[in-house]
């Protein structure tokens, strides 16, 4: 069976983005949260977020294409999801797959990268050793190791029916690796991509598959929704070492 399209989502401004965005600012070493990460929800703004992505995917909704709905099972994905689906009257199913969750940060979770530094200096040491994709804190994941569950994830699609799109509401980290595998990327090109676009929040991506069965990049990164219904456009992105809620 073969997939027609991927429609990536990053989930609405999370509570999380919004309070690393305010530790930074204030020079501090720790992420006030108060909740673990996979409870996070999403900020007011992250809520108007949502609403308006259902603007956006009304008209990609509006063919006859069969479309299956994909979240990661955390909170701020789930919101974004539900969210937008209901304004674009779209009464779907949300499945949900632990395999789209966000990647996890071990002992680094919470800490800015002053804490990092202050906290775990041979760790960052090591991190800047690696590099970003190699990296695995204690405890937390690599973004390679992202990678080995997203082809699980991929390779399980083809289950679906021919020619089926499928919408998947994840995180930013998730957007990128996914963009590796589909586009056969190599580790300083998709680092490249984040580094110099950062995933915004609820952008669409767009991939569509070829006669070949190679993918295509349609979209990247695209907010018009948000533009258009003058909401607005959030840049909590380019992860750093311990960025959380991305």
């Amino acid at each position: 069976m073969t997939v027609a399209e991927l429609v990536l989502v990053r989930h609405g401004e999370s509570l999380g983005n919004a309070a690393a965005a305010a530790a930074h600012a204030a020079d501090a070493e720790v992420i006030e949260v108060g909740a673990r990460d996979a409870d996070v929800e999403l900020s007011e703004v992250g809520r108007d977020q949502a609403r308006a992505l259902g603007v956006g995917l009304r008209a990609l909704l509006a063919d006859d294409r069969p479309t299956v709905v994909w979240s990661s099972p955390y909170v701020r994905a789930l919101q974004t999801a539900e969210l937008s689906l209901a304004a674009a009257g779209e009464e779907r199913r949300v499945l949900v797959d632990e395999r789209l969750r966000d990647r996890e940060l071990g002992v680094l979770d919470l800490l800015t990268t002053k804490g990092v530094l202050n906290r775990y200096p041979l760790e960052a040491e090591r991190r800047r050793w690696l590099g970003k994709f190699y990296h695995r804190p204690p405890g937390g994941e690599s973004w390679a190791d992202v990678v080995l569950r997203i082809r699980s994830f991929l390779s399980d699609l083809a289950a679906v029916p021919d020619g089926t799109r499928v919408l998947i509401v994840c995180h930013d980290a998730l957007v990128l690796t996914i963009r590796y595998v589909c586009e056969q990327l190599n580790e300083a090109e998709v680092l490249a991509v984040g580094a110099e676009t950062p995933v915004l929040n609820v952008s669409i991506t767009q991939l569509v598959r070829e006669p070949d069965l190679s993918w295509r990049l349609e979209r990247f990164n695209d907010v018009r929704h948000l533009e258009a219904a003058d909401v607005p456009v959030t840049r909590h992105g380019g992860e750093g070492p311990v960025h959380p809620g991305a």
